[in-house]
């Protein structure tokens, strides 16, 4: 019972301190923030580590108690900065995701963007016809169960890093994750972006 008591204090302790890793030093990165955190708490024991839905929990509270301003502003402008994207890129049935649409973006959080088409290649034509600079990456996801690799964009908009991956539309019936035992990547169109905004 008391150890039981122990292994719950020390998971409390650090998803608290990974959501205060992530707030103040703007690491989206969850399985880095639970390295760091369990680092500076002494554990080793890998199965001390939270879950990201309680370091989630915790890292709306911190924003929630220690940066209400700073961070309805900051998530304000990114919403703004997404929201004008999606319209630029409404052809290729945009979707939102990540900690902009969850609420939970930190200082340096990136816009991720979903975009949905049966010719990936267009993608990469439209930028390079409208003159935007980007990078080419992959990004390895699991969509319906199966690890698969997709085409990553990355678009430096000033101080804000736009990362677009590009998907198969018939992936939009598909549940996307990052870990394959892990939730579901939530995704929001235009619309629902757009009534997020209103209320933030």
């Amino acid at each position: 019972m008391a150890r039981d008591r122990v292994r719950n204090d020390l998971r409390s302790r650090i998803t608290h301190l990974a959501a205060r890793i992530m707030a103040e030093d703007g690491i989206e990165d969850y399985a880095l923030a639970k390295r760091k955190a369990a680092r500076q708490a002494g554990v080793a024991d890998s199965r001390q580590l939270p879950t990201n839905q309680e370091i989630d929990d915790a890292l709306r509270a911190y924003q929630e108690l220690y940066q209400p301003d700073e961070h309805r502003i900051r998530l304000r402008e990114l919403r703004s900065k997404a929201i004008k994207v999606m319209r630029e890129l409404e052809q290729f049935n945009p979707h939102l995701t990540g900690s902009v649409l969850n609420g939970n973006a930190g200082k340096f959080a990136n816009i991720d963007l979903q975009l949905y088409t049966d010719n990936p290649k267009s993608v990469e034509l439209f930028l390079i016809d409208r003159e935007i600079p980007y990078k080419t990456a992959q990004s390895r996801l699991y969509a319906g169960g199966e690890l698969r690799t997709f085409p990553l964009y990355t678009v430096n908009d000033g101080a804000i890093e736009i990362l677009v991956t590009v998907l198969a539309t018939d992936e939009l019936r598909t549940a996307i994750r990052k870990n394959l035992d892990g939730r579901n990547i939530e995704r929001a169109k235009l619309r629902a972006v757009e009534q997020l905004l209103a209320q933030t």
